[in-house]
């Protein structure tokens, strides 16, 4: 079930939100969660499912990349994995570079010969944001390289539009859901079975990833 139609010439007719997009493709999840930053939820956005559908993630990445018309963007940069495919979309849109970082002994780097010049504009593109701390790495990369930071780009945006990270941030879904400390999560208090990441080797049996 595709959430548009694609005419003829191959125009996308987008939906009005972007859930009409998210629910016919799976993305939006129901269960007992463990989130990236550790806190639990029972509701879960496998971004994965969207990019599995190419005419999902470049109409999603053009409605993002209109918040930057008329801007210089040089460079967007997307953390491994996450990030990766979003910021190569975003960069395709806006005639830019595609860059990723991967995470060495515990840190994100930019490497394979990729480099941020000293002013080029850039965007730091992520899939989804719950507390941030993935795109802060990006962002203290972009301006350790000197690069001038033209904003954050993300598919989700789990914090209801919370997180300050200093610049614009530019979302394609805001998620109305909870999460909660582990210690203070009611699905653990009433048994529920353990928590976990879809796509983990430690998902359930029998569970929607």
């Amino acid at each position: 079930m595709q959430a548009w139609q694609i005419n003829k010439k191959g125009a996308i007719s987008l939906p009005q939100s972007a859930e009409e997009i998210l629910n016919p493709c799976g993305a939006l999840l129901e269960g007992h969660f463990l989130l990236t930053s550790g806190r639990h939820s029972d509701k879960y956005v496998q971004c994965a499912k969207v990019f599995q559908h190419p005419a999902y993630t470049e109409a999603l990445s053009e409605k993002l990349a209109a918040q930057f018309e008329g801007e210089r963007i040089d460079v967007v940069v997307g953390p491994a994995m996450g990030g990766m495919i979003l910021a190569y979309e975003l960069a395709r849109k806006l005639g830019a570079r595609s860059l990723f970082t991967e995470r060495v002994d515990g840190a994100m780097v930019l490497r394979r010969g990729f480099a941020i010049e000293k002013g080029e504009r850039v965007i730091v593109a992520e899939d989804v944001i719950t507390t941030g701390g993935t795109v802060r790495e990006l962002l203290d990369i972009v301006r350790a390289t000197d690069g001038e930071l033209a904003g954050v780009c993300v598919l989700v945006d789990r914090s209801m539009g919370a997180i300050d990270f200093g610049t614009k941030l530019s979302a394609a879904y805001v998620a109305d859901v909870k999460s909660w400390d582990p210690s203070e999560c009611p699905l653990c208090k009433a048994g529920a079975p353990q928590a976990y990441k879809p796509g983990s080797r430690t998902a359930p049996k029998g569970s929607n990833q």
